[in-house]
């Protein structure tokens, strides 16, 4: 595992919360970020940074993430996901929004309106070290990894994945 990449990973994870909160955005870790900080420790190396943000703050969110040194990086459509480097590291930010019932959503593109999975952003922190941030609820964090490839077809079913659901698993059943 590349420690000095995992380590600018979670500085820069520390840095893009303190500059959200200080502006009032709140932000969520997804994926494999999400799932170490839940438990506690860095399992493995990290390709990314996935994030959860709110659409109606995408705007201030660019604002702010622009006036960190993070660089835009075209890709999906921007009511879906904004992407973002900075030194060399990839960060995205997956926008959610909520329906007349309050429950949390898929905010753009093809499958808008769309439900996440109950209790999507409902889990307290997590924390690595010095370092707290809001996370996806590990049981959502296990259905999104075990649902992705029937959602999506063409993001196929991926070793980590499963790696990521027994040790998510575990933690619960240790809970």
């Amino acid at each position: 595992m590349n420690q000095e990449r995992g380590g600018r990973q979670l500085t820069l994870i520390g840095q893009t919360l303190e500059a959200a909160r200080r502006h009032g955005i709140p932000l969520w870790l997804r994926g494999g970020w999400a799932m170490d900080f839940f438990l506690g420790e860095v399992t493995r190396e990290h390709g990314d940074i996935d994030w959860f943000a709110r659409a109606k703050d995408a705007a201030a969110l660019a604002e702010v993430l622009t006036a960190l040194g993070h660089t835009p990086v075209p890709g999906p459509p921007p009511d879906l996901q904004l992407d973002f480097v900075k030194d060399g590291l990839d960060s995205s930010f997956t926008l959610v929004d909520r329906d007349a019932a309050g429950r949390v959503v898929v905010a753009g593109g093809p499958w808008a309106g769309t439900a996440w999975p109950d209790g999507l952003l409902d889990a307290g922190p997590g924390r690595i070290g010095d370092i707290e941030a809001p996370i996806v609820g590990p049981l959502a964090q296990i259905e999104i990894k075990r649902m992705m490839p029937v959602w999506d077809p063409s993001r196929p079913r991926r070793a980590k994945d499963a790696a990521d659901i027994a040790r998510l698993e575990a933690a619960l059943r240790g809970r």
